[in-house]
């Protein structure tokens, strides 16, 4: 826990989603909005989080639809171009995530200075991109070659758009995933984008994991962030934030300041 505390200090954090317009390469990239669209509007959404008061931020690719295991190096530059060109904006611990590839997140955290990543490192699964096989043990001496052993790894043990092939319950996956691949924190997700993880598979997860912080990583929403916190060590959301509450929308700070005014008082802040 001592390196998830150094990035995100004591209680627990919730972590606001910067979700990227599609990147150059994937099917709903916006030629005519370009490389300047997608900062424009990343810096929109950055600091309607920060002015809400999120504990961290974290940039992600999911409007690279349908997703990749080996992502198209564009879409990893494009990435970094976007974050380099916001870094002296951000004035919060941030993190990235280049779905599904580990080794192109773990890239994209040593170019831009990140202090975290969430990714799926371990498991297999049958998903709607095919057969998935994460290697852990790749991604982390990967993450040690590039000078990197102070990144916080956060692993997503129930990936979304998949279901796992390894029959042992979520409790015992989650379990052995902090034993045999030393996570900084177990994240525990809905089955996709904006569904909400249940209760009792947080609650299940936290209790083998006493030791472990362990995070809600998909639909928490307003009505749910203090049942939420009341078991798990902090959250991640991103569609709620968002206008309408859609996932593709940008952030309305309405909403984003909303969700942490709750935030705070379930934590008793």
């Amino acid at each position: 826990m001592e390196k998830f505390r150094k990035v995100f200090g004591p209680g627990k954090p919730v972590i606001g989603m910067v979700h990227l317009g599609a990147l150059p390469g994937a099917p709903l990239y916006d030629a005519e909005m370009g490389p300047e669209g997608l900062v424009e509007a990343a810096r929109s959404d950055l600091q309607a989080l920060q002015a809400a008061g999120f504990d961290a931020v974290m940039f992600g690719n999911e409007n690279d639809r349908p997703y990749e295991f080996n992502v198209d190096p564009a879409s990893t530059a494009t990435m970094a171009y976007v974050i380099g060109r916001l870094r002296g904006e951000i004035t919060l611990p941030f993190g990235v995530n280049v779905l599904w590839d580990p080794i192109s997140t773990v890239a994209l955290a040593a170019a831009t200075g990140a202090a975290f990543v969430r990714e799926i490192f371990t498991g297999t699964y049958a998903s709607d991109m095919g057969p998935w096989s994460p290697d852990a043990g790749k991604a982390m001496r990967y993450r040690d070659r590039l000078g990197r052993r102070d990144l916080a790894m956060l692993y997503n043990v129930s990936a979304e758009f998949a279901d796992s092939l390894d029959r042992r319950a979520l409790p015992d996956r989650a379990r052995s995933a902090v034993f045999s691949s030393i996570p900084d924190a177990v994240l525990v997700s809905g089955q996709i984008t904006g569904e909400a993880a249940e209760l009792s598979d947080l609650e299940a997860v936290k209790k083998v994991l006493p030791d472990t912080p362990v995070l809600a990583n998909t639909g928490v929403k307003h009505d749910t962030v203090a049942d939420v916190l009341a078991v798990a060590d902090g959250c991640i959301v991103g569609s709620a934030l968002k206008q309408d509450g859609d996932t593709w929308k940008p952030v309305d700070p309405a909403r984003a300041a909303d969700f942490m005014d709750r935030a705070r008082k379930a934590r008793g802040v």
